[in-house]
C-alpha cells in the first residue's frame, strides 16, 4: 500500500516528541504527498500518555483515519494497549526494552534498541532521552521510504537558526535511518514522491484566525487564557507587534489579558461600542461566562467578534479532546429572546477568510460574531491553500458623521428607517451636538430613550427579529458537494467536514449509495436550507456532540413537515471524526 497510511507515535507528554512528530509531518508534505496531523495529548503539564497522529493520503483525505497502520510504540505505560487496539497486518516500531514481540502473532514487529543509536552522539544522559524521539524519526523514514534529504531539510526548519540543536538531531535521525537500514521490511507501506501538495502551507486554525483577525483591522483584543484558544491571541500578539505601529513605533493596538473572561467580554463590548474592532477568544467555559455581556451586546446592538476554540464539556470536561458541543447554547446565548450570529468555518482557509468577514459582519448587523471553531481545527495542522488577501475595504456598516448630521438634523438610534432592522449608529467624539445617544440594556424606544410600554417593547424585539431574518441574506452561504439528484442527504459543518467528504465516497464506492452532502457555514440558516432538506427523503445530520445539537437547530428553523426528514449521527468520543465511524453509522440507519 502505497501513499496510504496512518502512523501513530505513542510517547509521554513533555518528552519532547513535538518537534520530532513535527518533522515526519513536514517531511512527507515535502515530498508532495497530501497529510495531516492530530495531536491527542493530556491537560496535564508532563508524564500523561500522549498520541500523535499522521495520515498520507494519495486520494487527498486529511480527516483522521480509524485505523492504525504503523505505530511507533515509545511509552512504556501504553504499550500493550497500543499494541492490543491494532488491526491484523498492522506494523509496530518499538524501544527494544519494551518486548512487545510476542504480544500478537497477527502484527509486525520491529524493535529498535533506540538507547544504543544515539548513545554515541552525546554523553549527556537527558540529552540522549531527547534524541532517541528524532532517531525514531530515521528508522520511520528508512522503513516507509521517506527520503533522508526531506527529513534534514525538514529538521532545519522546525529549529531554525538554533545551529547546535539542528545539528545534533540530523546526527540522531541519521543514525535511527542507518540503524533501519539492518531491519527487514516484512510490511507493505511505504511512501514515495508525489506532487500533490505544489504551493501548498501547513497551517493550524488558530493562527490562520490570528491572521484574520489582523487583516480584518482588529485594534482591541482583552481575553483570558483558556485551552484549545489561548494560541490564537498568543499569535495574533506576535503578529500585531511585528505590523501594528507607528511611524515613532509606538503600538496602535491593545492586548489586555483581563482577570476572566466576564471581563474580557465586557472590554470588548466596550471597545466596540467607542468605534474600535474588538475581539475575544476563548472556548466553552468561557462563553459561559460571556452569557449575561453577549445578551447586552444584542440587546443594545454593540458589534465585537468572539472566537469559541470548542472543547469537550460540559463543566471543565476534557480540555484537550475536540467536540462541537456549543453550537446550541451559543445560538440563544444569555436570556431572554437573544440570538446570536455563528459563523462555523470548516478549514483552515475558512479560519482566515470568515474571521476577516466576522468583524465586516459584527459592524453591519451591529452584534456580536461567534466564531465556532474547535480542538481539531483550531490547534493541528493542515494542509492549505494560500490565503488570499482581501480584496475589498473594512465595511462599518451604517455610521453617520457629521456631515450626515448636519443634513438630517438629527437621527434614532433604533429606528428601521431601511426595513432591515438595522439601525443607524454613531460614535463616540463625533462633532455634532444631535450625535449622542444613550446605549442600555433596559428597554428602550427608537430614539435610545428609556421605555417600559408593551408596545414600545414589542416593536423593538420585532424590528431585532427582522435584523436576524436580513442576516440570513448576508452572511456565507452553505457549500454543496452532490447533484442534487441523490435520496439521501447529508448536513455538516466545521472540521467534521473531510471526514464526511471521504464518507461519501466510501459510501459509494463500498456500496453504491450516493449521498448530497450540504456543509452549513452559518447561523441563523440560509434558505438554500430548507430547500436542501426538502428535496431529499432522508437527511443525516453529522456533528461532534451528544445531543445532535445541530440538529436540534434546524428543527426549529425548518417547517414541521420537514423535521420528520432529518436524522442525528452525534459523535461525542473527543478524538476528531472519523469518516468509518460516518459511513457505518449511516449504512445501519440506511439498512444497506
Amino acid at each position: 500500500m502505497t501513499n496510504d497510511i496512518s502512523l501513530q507515535v505513542a510517547t509521554a507528554n513533555g518528552s519532547g516528541s513535538q518537534s520530532s512528530n513535527t518533522v515526519l509531518l513536514r517531511s512527507l508534505f515535502q515530498m508532495g504527498i497530501p497529510v495531516s496531523g492530530k495531536n491527542l495529548f493530556p491537560s496535564n503539564i508532563a508524564g500523561l500518555p500522549t498520541w500523535f497522529t499522521i495520515r498520507a493520503s494519495s486520494r487527498g483525505y486529511v480527516a483522521r483515519k480509524k485505523e492504525i497502520d504503523l505505530l511507533v510504540a515509545m511509552n512504556p505505560e501504553t504499550a500493550r494497549e497500543d499494541v492490543a487496539g491494532l488491526q491484523p497486518g498492522a506494523a509496530v516500531i518499538y524501544d527494544a526494552p519494551l518486548a512487545l514481540e510476542g504480544s500478537r502473532a497477527d502484527l509486525v514487529f520491529y524493535p529498535v534498541a533506540f538507547d544504543r543509536v544515539v548513545e554515541p552522539i552525546t554523553g549527556d544522559a537527558k540529552l540522549r532521552k531527547l534524541l532517541k524521539n528524532m532517531a525514531y524519526v530515521g528508522v520511520v523514514a528508512r522503513l516507509l521510504g521517506i527520503e533522508i534529504a526531506e527529513v534534514e531539510a525538514a529538521i532545519g526548519r522546525v529549529f531554525g537558526n538554533k545551529a547546535k540543536a539542528r545539528d545534533l538531531n540530523v546526527t540522531a535521525a541519521r543514525a535511527g535511518f542507518d540503524h533501519a537500514a539492518a531491519l527487514e521490511k516484512r510490511d507493505a507501506h511505504r511512501v514515495e514522491r508525489m506532487d500533490a501538495n505544489q504551493g501548498k502551507i501547513v497551517v493550524d486554525g488558530n493562527s490562520a484566525c490570528a491572521l484574520g483577525a489582523m487583516f480584518a483591522g482588529v485594534t482591541v483584543v482583552p481575553w483570558y487564557p483558556i485551552t484549545p484558544s489561548s494560541s490564537l491571541v498568543e499569535t495574533l500578539s506576535t503578529y500585531l507587534k511585528k505590523y501594528r505601529h507607528d511611524a515613532d513605533g509606538k503600538a496602535t493596538y491593545a492586548v489586555i489579558q483581563a482577570e476572566d473572561e466576564l471581563a474580557a467580554m465586557g472590554m470588548v463590548m466596550g471597545a466596540g461600542w467607542a468605534g474600535a474592532r474588538a475581539m475575544t477568544a476563548t472556548s466553552g467555559p468561557g462563553v459561559s461566562l460571556m452569557s449575561e455581556l453577549a445578551g447586552l451586546g444584542y440587546y443594545a446592538e454593540i458589534p465585537g467578534v468572539i472566537f469559541n476554540v470548542q472543547r469537550v464539556g460540559p463543566s471543565t470536561g476534557l480540555p484537550t479532546r475536540t467536540a462541537q458541543g456549543d453550537v446550541l447554547s451559543t445560538a440563544f446565548l444569555s436570556h431572554g429572546d437573544t440570538q446570536q450570529i455563528l459563523l462555523l468555518p470548516g478549514s483552515v482557509e475558512e479560519c482566515f477568510s470568515l474571521a476577516v468577514e466576522a468583524f465586516d459582519l459584527a459592524e453591519r448587523l451591529q452584534t456580536p460574531v461567534f466564531v465556532l471553531t474547535d480542538l481539531d481545527l483550531g490547534m493541528n495542522n493542515w494542509m492549505a491553500e494560500p490565503f488570499q488577501h482581501p480584496d475589498r475595504p473594512l465595511d462599518r456598516g451604517k455610521v453617520l458623521g457629521k456631515e450626515d448630521l448636519d443634513r438630517l438634523g438629527g437621527f434614532a438610534r433604533y429606528a428601521d428607517v431601511d426595513g432591515d432592522g438595522i439601525g443607524w449608529r454613531t460614535l463616540p467624539g463625533t462633532d455634532h451636538p444631535r450625535a449622542g445617544y444613550f446605549t442600555r440594556g433596559t428597554g428602550h424606544d427608537e430614539n435610545a430613550a428609556y421605555s417600559e410600554k408593551a408596545d414600545v417593547f414589542s416593536r423593538n424585539m420585532d424590528r431585532l427579529t427582522r435584523k436576524f431574518d436580513k442576516a440570513r441574506e448576508i452572511l456565507p452561504p452553505p457549500e454543496r458537494r452532490g447533484t442534487g439528484k441523490e435520496k439521501v442527504g447529508i448536513i455538516a459543518y466545521g472540521s467534521s467536514d473531510p471526514a464526511i467528504r471521504e464518507s461519501q465516497d466510501q459510501l459509494r464506492d463500498e456500496r453504491g449509495l450516493e449521498t448530497d452532502y450540504l456543509r452549513v457555514r452559518a447561523w441563523p440558516f440560509a434558505r438554500a436550507v430548507r430547500e436542501f432538506v426538502a428535496a431529499h427523503d432522508r437527511v443525516y445530520v453529522v456533528e461532534q456532540n451528544r445531543d445532535g445539537q445541530l440538529c436540534a437547530l434546524l428543527k426549529l428553523d425548518l417547517p414541521p413537515e420537514q423535521v420528520t426528514r432529518l436524522r442525528a449521527v452525534a459523535h461525542i468520543t473527543g478524538l476528531p471524526l472519523d469518516a468509518r465511524s460516518v459511513t457505518d453509522e449511516i449504512l445501519e440507519k440506511e439498512k444497506v
